[in-house]
């Protein structure tokens, strides 16, 4: 399973939040140890790398500053807004003959723009940039590791709760600007039994019940993922880091403040972690499926809605 093209593909889209809120989050997550594969083309077994091995700590957390907004007669809004996000990767890699990477920092910094075009069709669009670092030192950070980013993605509303859309999102990930799809899914099914699909900031899946206003109990499916660009053995490559994790969801609300706390504990289901060559060849070689097989999982974040 390659999901490099598609992390690459919807980086523009991450910065396109939805401008309803000033909101702060926080999340943490840690990936319990488990072996390193390959897998490698065609039909053929997946191949163990040694006695490799590793877990995963990330710290990530966003905010969300609307600058403008406001709601036409169908509730829509049209907003301007600033959408900072950051990330930081503790990769704790054993038995490894070769290279890897130990640390991820990725910043992200943008403004975006959400309208309605009618009572049927939305637009976003986002600008911004962001650092994609190997290392917290700054004085080791060049150019090199500085990506821009923009996206423009058309929404459909279908039904009161579904909505769909796509566009394009373009990206300076390969040294100079390329345009990858953007894809848009947002389905909530609402009520004590809720059900939510999103791809919008990665991939969201859960059903839930809510046991009172203030606690929610859902079962997750979560896809989420950091890069590095860097140089390995003379040459530009991307070191890209994703997870797939599943588990049980709680989520408590405290009152009317408009904090809450969520967790999770599951499993790591698939941690692709490689090198792939900053080219357009490179970004979708088949010959470079490397992961971390299945482990535990747990996360805790924190969240704070102020409103406006």
């Amino acid at each position: 399973m390659k999901l490099t093209s598609l992390f690459l593909g919807t980086l523009a889209t991450l910065l396109c939040l939805e401008g309803k809120a000033q909101t702060v989050s926080f999340k943490t997550e840690y990936m319990g140890s488990s072996g390193y594969y390959y897998l490698p083309p065609g039909d053929k077994p997946k191949e163990k790398i040694g006695n490799a091995k590793g877990s995963a700590m990330v710290y990530q957390g966003s905010l969300n500053i609307p600058l403008s907004m406001k709601l036409n007669n169908n509730k829509r809004p049209t907003a301007w807004g600033i959408g900072f996000g950051g990330a930081y990767v503790s990769l704790k890699n054993k038995n490894f003959t070769e290279s890897m990477v130990s640390e991820i920092m990725n910043i992200q910094l943008g403004i975006y723009h959400l309208r309605p075009l009618n009572d049927k069709w939305s637009m976003k669009a986002s600008l911004g940039m962001g650092i994609f670092a190997p290392s917290t030192d700054f004085s080791k950070i060049s150019f090199k590791n500085v990506l821009g980013s923009g996206g423009v993605v058309f929404i459909r509303h279908l039904k009161p709760n579904l909505d769909i859309g796509g566009g394009v999102s373009i990206n300076s990930s390969l040294g100079y600007p390329m345009i990858f799809p953007a894809v848009y899914v947002n389905w909530k099914l609402k009520g004590k039994f809720d059900v939510n699909l999103e791809l919008v900031e990665g991939l969201e899946v859960s059903a839930g019940y809510g046991f009172s206003d203030m606690f929610k109990l859902s079962y997750a499916i979560e896809m989420n993922g950091q890069a590095a660009l860097l140089k390995e053995d003379g040459k530009d490559v991307i070191f890209s880091h994703q997870y797939i994790v599943t588990g049980f969801r709680p989520e408590v609300k405290f009152g009317k403040s408009g904090l809450s706390m969520t967790g999770m504990a599951g499993l790591n289901l698939y941690r692709p972690a490689s090198y792939s060559d900053r080219t357009l060849k490179g970004v979708f070689a088949s010959d470079n499926d490397y992961y971390f097989s299945v482990s535990p999982y747990i996360s805790l974040g924190l969240k704070m809605k102020f409103k406006q």
